[in-house]
């Protein structure tokens, strides 16, 4: 793609936009096909614990095509024995940007984070304290895995007490995150939220597993090259970031990719820093997108960027404290056309059956009346995909107002 030297702010919007995969019309019950391909177009997809909406992992996909079938993503990621075998299976989790589904064939390229992770670099310093600590314990979990099949840290015979609180987690629990931080067990899925491990040979498909491990540098650049397609149009902490890369090895991999040609280096307009443009990034000439944006969607997770491609200062209110919060405590960006427009608290309240909308913020300068009433549409198309019956609008300014208008 033939580019100036410089991008303007809507051009670099555009190129982001097309590269994340919105623009194309969504439709119901896309193929499983579609929905591989969604994700290996943006590499990952985080996962994150709060439920108070729906896991984050399952939304960047409606996002992007539609009401899908949920159990079809579960399928494509999981083998337990009744999922696909270790060599259909299609994606598996790892450390990603955070806790990610990734392709199979990312598994050799984060090898080298499986060794660091074994040296105990790249790890938290709890987890490795503890293998250090309880070598006996590391062994025995391993071998339970081993000689039972898949488990999860309460099957476990050694399992132990937690220490009550969200990270209270008992020494056998610690151990075996210890043992999938280092790759010598992997996830086959998950019950509830709760991982289930079992080992690689047995979860992955043989050809992955045989696949050489890559020098971590090589590793590296494949990774950036893939953000690079995944973002567009970057910066260097971009391009890190996306894949949560040490400083070293990313620096190296953008040296690499602009030396190649995979990378153009460019401005952007309003940009302070350099910017790179992946090889293959299109611009379209019109971005018409309708979406609500999960917090840990890849196309805002990096909130600086965020800010730089959008004008919109966005930030996560779910450790504030309530009193504290300014737009509420699960707030999701909602994307029109090629801007972010507004931003809603959403819940699921299961037990009434209700898309709850708990407040409701336009951006300045938007027309409120054409937001609301493209708003009230997707929420009633992600009420409905999540199996719930209507939406309900609370809040007292006047945007909230007009949406509840259009929602109900």
């Amino acid at each position: 793609m033939r580019t100036d030297a410089t991008l303007k702010a809507a051009q670099a919007r555009r190129i982001a936009l097309a590269a994340q995969g919105f623009g194309p019309k969504r439709s119901d019950l896309p193929s499983a096909a579609r929905i591989r391909a969604a994700i290996e177009k943006l590499g990952l997809l985080q996962i994150d614990s709060v439920n108070v909406l729906i896991r984050a992992h399952y939304l960047p996909l409606f996002s992007r095509l539609g009401s899908y079938d949920r159990s079809v993503l579960d399928r494509l990621a999981s083998h337990d024995g009744i999922w696909p075998k270790p060599h259909r299976r299609q994606f598996f989790e790892y450390w990603g940007h955070e806790a990610s589904l990734l392709p199979v064939a990312c598994h050799p390229l984060l090898r080298w984070r499986m060794a660091r992770a074994d040296a105990g670099q790249g790890v938290w310093r709890g987890v490795k304290a503890v293998a250090d600590s309880r070598p006996q314990l590391v062994a025995a979990i391993f071998d339970e895995i081993r000689d039972r099949g898949a488990l999860g840290a309460g099957d476990l015979q050694a399992a132990e007490k937690s220490r009550g609180g969200w990270w209270g987690w008992s020494d056998s629990k610690t151990v075996l995150e210890w043992l999938f931080w280092t790759g010598r067990v992997t996830a086959v899925g998950r019950r509830g939220f709760e991982r289930v491990y079992d080992l690689p040979e047995r979860a992955l498909p043989s050809a992955v597993l045989a696949t050489p491990t890559p020098d971590p540098a090589d590793a590296a650049t494949i990774l950036t090259r893939q953000a690079g397609q995944a973002l567009g149009v970057a910066t260097a902490t971009d391009l890190r970031d996306y894949w949560r890369l040490p400083v070293e090895l990313a620096a190296e991999a953008v040296r690499r990719l602009v030396e190649a040609g995979d990378l153009l280096p460019v401005a952007v307009e309003g940009w302070r820093a350099q910017a790179y443009l992946a090889k293959e990034a299109r611009m379209a000439r019109r971005v018409e997108a309708r979406a609500l944006l999960v917090p840990f969607d890849p196309l805002i997770f990096e909130r600086s960027r965020t800010e730089r491609l959008f004008g919109f200062r966005y930030r996560i209110e779910i450790y504030t404290p309530a009193e504290k919060r300014v737009h509420g405590y699960y707030v999701l960006p909602f994307l029109l056309g090629e801007r972010l427009v507004a931003r809603v608290d959403l819940k699921a309240d299961r037990t009434a059956g209700v898309l709850l909308v708990r407040s409701a913020h336009a951006e300045e300068g938007v027309d409120e009346e054409v937001v609301a009433a493209a708003l009230a549409l997707e929420l009633q198309d992600l009420a409905a995909w999540l199996g719930l019956r209507a939406v309900a609008v609370e809040g007292s300014v006047p945007f909230a107002a007009r949406l509840a208008r259009h929602a109900g």
